[in-house]
């Protein structure tokens, strides 16, 4: 492997894997000083405006000083209008989410949420971002990789198993009245919520994936798209919370869940999702979100005492199993694309006037 091809393998391959797991790893953090915070009382609507405002402050600098986007096109109305969309999208999937546990439980938004990757490979075939010819190993290895990685996680969700290792966890939190919000919900309704958003999610990586297409500048899109999620969840909230004394914040632990999820998640957390749309597709994208139910009960374990039972190690073993039954489907379909690419460049003659607009080509590849 020469100097160029280990680098471009550490950048499209090795970067964005790290770079999600870390961001999955954050975002169980995030989630965790977000339950706290509401517990105490902090709406969510309240919450959604004030992290999305923090999050656009924060990247509010980069439409100007972005090297990517001096190399740009200005930004024009289709793609202000696209990322229009796409916080419209983002932010009915808020309100959807939140909206559905309040009638549901956390326990069922996760148990949904594992339909992702199904929801976006249906989609990106759709829209022609994946290709569906089981003629193709790598194709059958995304399919059926989807699959079981979509199965462990529903064995994580849904099958506890005998305990194996016992955590400082009290009785209270495994009964099943706190598991599956009590008996007054409307689990029905709240399934439509929850299948709503989630159908919403893959839509959202799809259209951003054709953004990224248009204008390759993630700190700018995120920038917009943040700053307009925080002027519709803020028009929502008018109307949904009304008191005045709940947009009051104080310096307790509901500042720190908005000062820390608009940081790490509005700001970097989308930013790098984006980046990796950018780089691998919707698809890859989507695959962690099973994995990160794994990486949940790990750090759960080590962190929070939490128990440890043999249908979390179960499922967690189905969904690595699935997970890199797809990267290896990835893997495989990239070479495949390479080796065409490079048969197709060597066959072509070297004149000295393509030679010219080949290094001229890779001069712009280069300053983009």
């Amino acid at each position: 492997m020469t100097g160029d091809q280990r680098q471009n393998f550490m950048y499209h391959d090795v970067l964005p894997f790290v770079a999600m797991v870390t961001m999955e790893c954050t975002n169980v953090g995030l989630n965790t000083l977000y339950k706290a915070a509401t517990l105490r009382g902090m709406s969510y609507h309240v919450f959604v405006v004030y992290s999305y405002a923090v999050a656009a402050l924060l990247l509010f600098p980069a439409p100007f000083f972005s090297i990517r986007s001096r190399v740009l096109p200005p930004v024009n109305i289709s793609i202000v209008s696209k990322i229009g969309l796409l916080g419209i999208i983002g932010c009915t999937s808020q309100i959807m989410g939140y909206t559905g546990i309040i009638y549901s439980s956390p326990t069922l938004a996760s148990a949904i949420s594992n339909l992702v990757p199904a929801f976006t490979f249906i989609l990106a075939v759709l829209f022609r971002m994946e290709t569906l010819s089981f003629a193709e190993k790598s194709c059958r290895a995304k399919l059926v990789g989807t699959v079981v990685s979509v199965t462990g996680a529903f064995v994580v969700t849904l099958y506890k198993g005998p305990k194996l290792i016992w955590g400082q966890t009290s009785s209270r939190a495994n009964s099943p009245s706190v598991l599956h919000g009590g008996t007054q919900s409307n689990w029905a309704l709240g399934g439509l919520f929850l299948t709503s958003e989630y159908i919403l999610v893959p839509l959202w990586y799809i259209v951003q994936t054709q953004i990224m297409k248009e204008y390759p500048a993630e700190l700018t899109v995120v920038f917009f798209y943040n700053f307009i999620v925080s002027l519709l969840a803020a028009v929502v909230g008018a109307f949904s919370e009304p008191d005045s004394s709940a947009w009051r914040i104080k310096p307790n632990i509901a500042l720190a869940s908005i000062l820390c999820s608009g940081v790490l998640g509005s700001g970097l957390n989308n930013s790098v999702h984006t980046w990796a749309l950018r780089i691998k597709g919707p698809l890859f994208v989507a695959m962690f979100k099973p994995l990160s139910i794994a990486i949940a009960v790990a750090m759960g374990v080590m962190f929070l005492g939490d128990d440890l039972y043999l249908g979390s190690v179960i499922g967690a073993t189905i969904i690595s199993i699935g997970f890199y039954t797809v990267m290896w489907g990835k893997a495989n379909e990239d070479a495949t694309k390479d080796e065409v690419m490079n048969s197709d460049s060597s066959s072509l003659p070297r004149s000295p006037l393509l030679q010219y607009y080949k290094d001229d080509e890779n001069v712009d590849v280069e300053r983009s």
